[in-house]
């Protein structure tokens, strides 16, 4: 009696068979598994054992000389660097173009360093806002209308919000809470009319 008003469940919510949702969930499942392994903090590898260690006689040796003389360890992405107020032309700069900048976005006046983040694709954000990211438009810029209209359109990007209906305005108010969450403020536009 249970396993069938368990069937009956299943179908009700999912629109499946049981069959079919149980299939999915197991391939859901399964493609979680492989992905999240992609996406192994750089600690955590490093301090893992190795599958097959080397025996002692081979492992190489490295002497205090050779360690010292190796390549300074370089941060993939430089630390958010505090900017202070920036105008629209300077923010330009930090367009994602040059590597050894930081990728900035200005959102209602405040500017976000989105170089890198706290969610699990932060080794991707950099081709995400960068140079041929499918959001490299953005960077460098104050995209207040853009994300409140979701426009790709190189004339939203603004902070003009003038005319904007209470349904987009409520739109940037959930990219500008997402914003916060994940990346940290690092300087403010210059108060003008639009960037309030």
């Amino acid at each position: 009696m249970a396993a069938q008003e368990i069937k009956d469940a299943v179908q009700a919510y999912t629109g499946l068979s049981p069959a079919a949702a149980f299939t999915v969930l197991a391939l859901m499942l399964a493609t979680y598994l492989i992905v999240s392994t992609l996406f192994v903090a750089p600690d955590a590898a490093a301090s893992a054992p190795a599958a097959h260690p080397q025996p002692p006689q081979q492992q190489k040796q490295v002497t205090e000389a050779e360690a010292e003389a190796e390549e300074p360890f370089v941060p993939l992405f430089p630390d958010p660097v505090q900017v202070g107020e920036i105008t629209l032309e300077q923010l330009r700069a930090y367009d994602g173009k040059d590597p050894a900048k930081s990728i900035l976005i200005a959102i209602r006046g405040q500017v976000y360093d989105v170089s890198r983040g706290s969610c699990l694709f932060s080794l991707e954000l950099r081709l995400f806002y960068g140079p041929q990211g499918p959001y490299s438009l953005f960077a460098g810029r104050d995209a207040s209308r853009a994300l409140a209209l979701m426009s790709f359109d190189l004339n939203d990007l603004t902070g003009d919000l003038e005319g904007l209906s209470p349904d987009e305005l409520e739109v940037l108010q959930d990219w500008e809470e997402k914003f916060k969450e994940r990346y940290p403020v690092v300087g403010h536009l210059p108060c003008e009319k639009g960037n309030s």
